[in-house]
């Protein structure tokens, strides 16, 4: 399942990057980037999402679910199934739900002679504090505080 030292780099880092995709009802697949994810444990991730999102109209709809992870000298892809498990967050400004992904497989997905030299890098822009103070009150609930 997951390595200790990615589960270890994503709480420490608190927003981490990663590549999300979905699947609907009739299999039209669909990805996006997000950032408010949390590893519970090998075996779990928790992430949140905006509720209105496709994504999260998909995970609703199947729950098939894989997460792209990209960490120093690791590129892994984690399937399996996701369901919500807070349908809003309270003191957000917008609908943001909690969704809590069962890893079934994680697998490899580097290509020999290749390596990933860290993670996405990313960085709020504009209202920096305001994204800061966000940032804190979802990953509080993703976190389960």
């Amino acid at each position: 399942m997951l390595p200790k030292d990615v589960i270890d780099l994503m709480k420490n880092l608190g927003v981490f990057p990663v590549v999300i995709g979905t699947v609907d009802a009739q299999a039209n697949q669909h990805i996006t980037f997000i950032t408010w994810i949390y590893p519970v444990n090998e075996n779990t991730l928790r992430f949140a999402v905006s509720s209105k999102a496709k994504t999260s109209e998909n995970i609703r709809e199947t729950g098939k679910v894989a997460i792209q992870i990209f960490a120093p000298d690791k590129s892994l892809t984690c399937y399996g199934n996701a369901k919500e498990i807070i349908s809003k967050i309270e003191g957000v400004p917008f609908d943001v739900s909690v969704f809590e992904l069962k890893i079934d497989k994680v697998e490899n997905s580097l290509f020999p002679g290749s390596t990933i030299t860290g993670t996405i890098p990313f960085a709020h822009t504009g209202k920096i504090l305001k994204m800061a103070e966000l940032d804190e009150k979802v990953m509080s609930a993703v976190r389960g505080e």
